[in-house]
């Protein structure tokens, strides 16, 4: 009987060493390629260069070394089958009874900064991928690991049985599938992404890599993982790193994405407080104490057991502040030392560190909502306004420079509130935030109502336009001074006419800011 026979091929070379030891031990032949032969010859174990079993050099540089009949129809071979085995042994090809691969490092090729599309195709795997499904296909009869964290487990198998379990083979034949399509996944992404086609294309693959599963999902019934996408995400909350307190939760990492969003739109220094997805309190100011301030006075309940995520560094006055009520989350691209010192009183806190915070999101970047049996993909809603020339005044009164601050600031605030959404703002705060709502006055009135007598003077932003001139007529009863919104209603002059009577100045952006 032919002794049982390895081949092993790796660019992560992590536990190798050992792995082959052991095998070796076990009276196991080893057969090896290029920089992997290199290393287990170099500490001392037996190895079969892969030219010798194919009688066949590498060539081309090393892109053609495993493409040979000898390798492939000795993982193929069905050991069952006495056709095949009766061709093996009149071709005098022997069976390979593991295969041990990983992959080129194609991803960490493309994320290198200096990557050029050569670099990036020498890094694509040929052989690797090849050998891989050969021997997951076969997996009744060959043991394949394309995971190092799989080679301990092998071994205690090996050393508990004698040999592994048809259970553990289909897991690690499934393993292999579900890594080469992710392999061809990114190079898919990346060549598309190259070559300017479409942005859509007609076969959409995504793939995701999984960062941490969660004690629960959205509610304690529902399981839930959190995956993070391949590739460089700037800003993204996957690049933060947790100074403090205990994992985040699935609805914390929803929403602190969702104030994060909220977050880009400013380069003031910022503070945004988000409570279930919305935002309730927002603040620029001259300093991040300043803005951190404005945004809890613009609503001192929500806030609290909320999520805060500023655009600057975190100073012993800020962290003092915050450390006054019961804050879920705190986000920030640092902290002074002081300042750590302080938030990390309160054990229920969570500190991250976003260092990249102010991050824009970059072009072509998806917008993505599961639905039931299929997938709605939209372009990031990545911009604000159009062209100022673009934006209409359409009243009498125009706003003045104050005024069109404050328009811009409520109008930032609003592009991130469920619709139908509204804000009012004024001197850099939101006051009011009537998110949700299933008509449009009734989030003209909630705003209002959270706005308190602050209301008046103050400014008011629509996601969407005015039906009816009703939400004017609120908004001059409250003594709001400007309105910005989208226009485009049919009953448009209606809502111009309420604010000429009441002498509010209107702007049409002629943009929309739906949000679901």
């Amino acid at each position: 009987m032919n002794k049982k026979r390895a081949i092993i091929s790796v660019s992560d070379k992590t536990g190798i060493v050992e792995f082959a030891e052991r095998l070796n031990d076990m009276g196991i032949d080893i057969i090896s390629t290029g920089g992997t032969a290199g290393t287990l010859g170099g500490a001392g174990i037996p190895v079969i260069n892969i030219s010798d079993v194919t009688g066949f050099p590498e060539c081309l540089d090393g892109r053609v070394k495993t493409l040979h009949p000898n390798i492939h129809a000795g993982i193929l071979a069905i050991r069952d089958n006495p056709h095949h085995m009766d061709q093996l042994e009149s071709l005098g090809i022997n069976t390979i009874d593991f295969v041990i691969i990983n992959l080129y490092p194609f991803k960490e090729t493309i994320l290198k900064e200096d990557v050029d599309l050569k670099d990036a195709i020498e890094n694509i795997d040929i052989g690797g991928p090849t050998l891989l499904r050969a021997a997951a296909k076969n997996y009744q009869d060959v043991v394949v690991i394309v995971d190092p964290e799989d080679y301990d487990p092998i071994i205690d198998e090996l050393k508990e049985k004698g040999y592994i379990s048809a259970e553990t083979k289909f897991y690690l034949a499934a393993k292999v599938f579900e890594h080469t399509a992710h392999y061809d996944s990114l190079i898919a992404e990346y060549l598309r992404e190259q070559s300017g086609q479409e942005e859509f294309p007609e076969l959409l693959t995504l793939t995701f890599e999984k960062m941490q599963s969660m004690r629960y999902g959205e509610n304690p019934h529902q399981r839930a993982v959190f995956y993070r996408e391949s590739g460089s995400r700037p800003g993204s909350l996957v690049n933060a790193v947790q100074l403090h307190g205990k994992e985040l939760s699935y609805n914390n990492i929803n929403d602190t994405n969702g104030a994060l969003e909220l977050l880009r739109e400013f380069e003031k220094p910022t503070v945004v407080a988000v409570k279930h997805a919305n935002p309730c309190g927002v603040g620029s100011g001259k300093d991040i104490f300043e803005a951190y301030d404005k945004a809890y006075r613009a609503d001192p309940v929500s806030i609290f057991g909320g999520i805060v995520v500023a655009n600057d560094v975190i100073d012993e006055k800020t962290a003092e502040a915050i450390n006054k009520i019961f804050i879920e989350i705190v986000v920030a691209p640092s902290y002074t030392e002081g300042a750590l010192d302080i938030l990390k009183q309160k054990k229920n806190i969570r500190i991250l560190e976003l260092k990249d915070i102010r991050s824009g999101i970059p072009k072509g970047t998806y917008d993505m909502k599961k639905v039931y049996g299929g997938l709605l993909v939209q372009e990031a809603n990545t911009k604000l306004l159009p062209d100022m020339s673009d934006i209409k005044v359409v009243t009498k009164k125009s706003p003045s420079s104050k005024e069109l601050e404050d328009l811009i600031f409520a109008w930032k605030v609003v592009k991130h509130a469920k619709s139908n959404g509204i804000a009012i703002a004024k001197d850099g705060q939101s006051l009011g935030i009537g998110p949700g709502q299933v008509n449009r006055i009734w989030a003209v009135n909630q705003a209002i109502e959270r706005s308190g007598p602050n209301v008046k003077g103050a400014v008011l932003a629509s996601d969407a336009f005015f039906p009816f001139p009703d939400c004017v007529e609120a908004a001059a009863a409250a003594g709001i001074t400007a309105i910005m919104q989208p226009g485009g209603s049919i009953r448009d002059q209606e809502s111009i006419d309420e604010c000429d009577r009441h002498g509010i100045a209107m702007l049409f952006t002629g943009m929309r800011h739906f949000k679901h």
